[in-house]
């Protein structure tokens, strides 16, 4: 994918409701997608003005290599070149302009290979129209008409790996990571890593037809030999990389349990199901030296499983054995402030932080009589 079309997203990205497709091709001379909230479009005239204004903007322009400044002669070359053209077509790029009824608020960029069967697609946003969802609406809008009107095959992006925020969108619209490759893409004068996505026709098809509602029953069961393998292979998105351990290392601490100060840790764990499916994993600590109350150690729900509600039941299981143990407490350690942070999450519950930190995370502590009672 061209550098100059990597997909670029500020941190405060977040994702929107379903999108209800509805596209349109007047005259048979121009493509309109229209969703909830947006209309996707080509790029025209009228959009030279606010599509140079943002693409000059630095957190904008930071992980894309097209010149800057980005002048407006380029902007109206790139229109030239569109206005022969009615949409996305075969052996070129074309740019849409993600419309938000009062003019474009960023665009999303498609590449259709000369038998039409393959895409890459990139997208920008001008930063005061981040963080409300857009961007994960015009994508998916776009991808849905990639695979229903035009019968591709496949759809791959590509993006800075920093950019979290950008890869979090991709992820809500059912991509799956496939790799980085290093120092791949040179950009404003380095070699930059390029981090890539990839969406097949029949994966997008599964992830459309995934449950998304919540679940009817939530149980927390027993680790066997006949359901390891299905609980071991739930990772992390690769958004969440950095905010918790994959299924297997948790195992493999859990088999061999760190020491603290002479004192071995005692590690409980439980696969989470849902409706008869495995969709997470979550291991506690005892209570040990330093921390004396029950500890949150690890916690994942698969990400196509993720807000359905799932982690909030899981806790509030959990709450309710500890309680009737006896204890008062739960502790949970966290990462703030970055791109997917659970902190929301676990202030939601209850959580409160008591101002102390670990390793850069933030320790918290749940009342289980508040919680519960």
């Amino acid at each position: 994918m061209s550098r100059s079309e990597r997909t670029t997203i500020g941190p405060g990205s977040t994702p929107a409701a379903r999108t209800r497709l509805n596209v349109k091709v007047p005259n048979q001379r121009s493509i309109v997608i229209e969703t909830e909230r947006l209309t996707i479009r080509m790029l025209g005239r009228d959009d030279v003005t606010e599509f140079t204004r943002y693409r000059n903007i630095e957190s904008v322009a930071r992980f894309q290599d097209w010149p800057l400044p980005y002048t407006r002669d380029l902007a109206h070359e790139l229109v030239d070149e569109l206005e022969v053209l009615n949409g996305p077509t075969a052996g070129g790029w074309v740019q849409l302009a993600i419309d938000g009824g009062t003019g474009i608020i960023g665009d999303v960029a498609v590449w259709l290979d000369d038998d039409t069967t393959f895409a890459i697609l990139g997208y920008t946003l001008a930063p005061e129209h981040q963080g409300r969802g857009f961007a994960q609406e015009a994508v998916g809008a776009v991808v849905d008409w990639l695979f229903r009107r035009r019968r591709v095959h496949r759809i791959v992006a590509t993006i800075d790996p920093r950019n979290l925020a950008s890869a979090r969108v991709l992820e809500r619209c059912g991509f799956e990571y496939v790799g980085t490759a290093r120092r791949s893409a040179f950009v404003r004068d380095e070699w930059a890593d390029d981090t890539r996505f990839s969406l097949l026709e029949d994966d997008w098809k599964a992830w459309r037809s995934r449950p998304t509602g919540p679940p009817l029953e939530v149980r927390l069961i027993e680790i066997t030999h006949d359901n390891v393998s299905a609980v071991g292979s739930i990772d992390p998105a690769f958004s969440q990389r950095e905010l918790v351990a994959p299924v297997l290392a948790s195992l493999a601490e859990a088999l061999v349990p760190p020491t603290v100060r002479g004192e071995t840790i005692q590690p409980w764990i439980r696969a989470v199901e849902a409706d008869g499916d495995i969709v997470g994993f979550v291991m506690m600590a005892e209570p040990y030296v330093g921390r004396p109350h029950p500890y949150l150690w690890r916690f994942l729900i698969d990400p196509r499983h993720q807000g359905r509600g799932i982690g909030r039941r899981v806790v509030l299981d959990i709450a309710h054995r500890r309680r009737a143990e006896g204890c008062t407490h739960i502790q949970v350690d966290f990462v703030p402030d970055v791109v997917g942070s659970p902190a929301r999450f676990y202030m939601a519950l209850g959580f409160v932080p008591t101002g102390e930190q670990h390793a850069g995370e933030v320790e918290a502590l749940l009342d289980l009589a508040r919680l519960i009672d």
